[in-house]
């Protein structure tokens, strides 16, 4: 059952090496061998160059596939996998595309699994703990809202309140993206996300204000996540968290972009994330810094019954980056979940099951500096 791990960019390389130092049978595949060799070079000779045709004709029935290539190229490789009888494993979101696959992988008997890394990924682990351990006091009619911000922030905090770790190209394209939430119980449409900056006092050790926004489609996750029927959605929103200060800092960039149109603003866009990325990267072994809250409340009577949240904050090291390590640890987690079965056939995002969600979530808080699940009420309010 051999792990052929495809990309070795910067957020790859902590759960690569962990699986080769946990002697798994990994084959290291990278366009640039040289590049791979840096990375892992001391830890395994197995590296080769990656191209598809070299990829297929070394595939055999029961490997492993895991990219870590651009989400474009998922689901090539994804087919791939099935036409070989092979698993597949990425930390991307499940496209349309991936998600039509599921029924070939069922009758193939083989795993895709997606939407294993920190978000998508960590989150859905602490949702779906939430949500399991809400569900043993819900009652029908009950009130709920819900909350889950990730996001990438500089440790050591510069005017931009912003560090990049790889191109700002992407982040630059997603401030144009619109995203759907549901607020006050009505579906809330957002075109841009400055429209909908908030601030979040999250319960860290020491008490820190963050300022919010959502992003994508979050309601495709009421029913990933578990949600009966018969609760009364106030809130539900998946976004991005920011530091304090950043939307300030940003107007200008946000003013800009709204005027950007065709070639020529694409253009712009690429001059403006160059210009970024030479004044706002992290320099070489620079810590970052990563937060998670993924929070649940419950209302019954106007009065909150059940208020529990997830809070994470890691910051990077020698050992690796903190993004890195939380996107690609869990990736390293559920090849291992694959390698014993414990995923079935099919299309799947990060796992549901009460026991592979509290082991995993108990080798992320080993990552983290700081992780704990917070009750917001009092023994005597509850």
């Amino acid at each position: 059952m051999t792990i052929h791990w495809i990309g070795t960019g910067l957020s790859a390389i902590p759960g690569l090496r962990r699986l080769i130092r946990e002697g798994r049978p990994v084959v290291v595949w990278n366009r640039t061998e040289a590049k791979a060799r840096e990375a892992v070079g001391d830890l395994t000779d197995d590296i080769r160059a990656y191209s598809p045709e070299a990829l297929a004709g070394a595939l055999s029935r029961g490997d492993i596939i895991v990219s870590m290539l651009p989400a474009d190229q998922h689901v090539p490789l994804a087919q791939l996998a099935i036409d070989k009888g092979a698993h597949f494993v990425s930390s991307s979101y499940i496209s349309p595309e991936m998600a039509a696959l599921d029924g070939a992988a069922r009758a193939a008997g083989v795993a895709l699994v997606n939407e294993v890394g920190l978000d998508p990924g960590i989150d859905h682990l602490m949702a779906h703990e939430l949500v399991a351990d809400y569900r043993q006091m819900a009652k029908p009619g009950d009130v709920i809202s819900f909350t889950s911000y990730c996001g990438g922030v500089p440790k050591h905090i510069n005017t931009f309140r912003y560090k990049f770790s790889w191109s700002p190209l992407g982040v630059l394209r997603a401030l144009r993206s619109p995203s759907k939430s549901i607020r006050d119980g009505q579906i809330r449409d957002v075109a841009r996300p400055w429209h909908a900056i908030e601030t979040y006092d999250a319960p860290l050790p020491t008490p820190e204000r963050f300022e919010v926004y959502p992003n994508r489609d979050s309601l495709p996750f009421v029913a990933q996540y578990g949600f009966d029927p018969d609760w009364q959605i106030e809130e539900f929103v998946r976004g991005t968290i920011r530091l304090k200060g950043w939307q300030e800092a940003w107007t200008p960039v946000f003013t800009e972009i709204e005027t950007l149109q065709g070639a020529a603003g694409e253009a712009r866009l690429r001059e403006m994330a160059e210009d970024f990325w030479r004044r706002n990267a992290y320099a070489p072994g620079e810590a970052d810094r990563v937060v998670l809250f993924v929070a649940l409340r419950a209302e019954r009577g106007g009065k909150t019954v059940w208020h529990k949240e997830w809070v994470l904050d890691a910051h990077g090291n020698t050992a690796g980056s903190a993004m890195a390590k939380l996107v690609s640890v869990p990736v390293a987690m559920a090849v291992d979940a694959v390698r014993e079965g414990r995923i079935p056939a099919g299309v799947h995002a990060a796992p549901d099951d009460p026991e592979l969600v509290a082991g995993w979530l108990v080798e992320v808080g080993q990552i983290a500096q700081h992780m704990a699940k917070v009750n917001h009420l009092r023994s005597d309010e509850a």
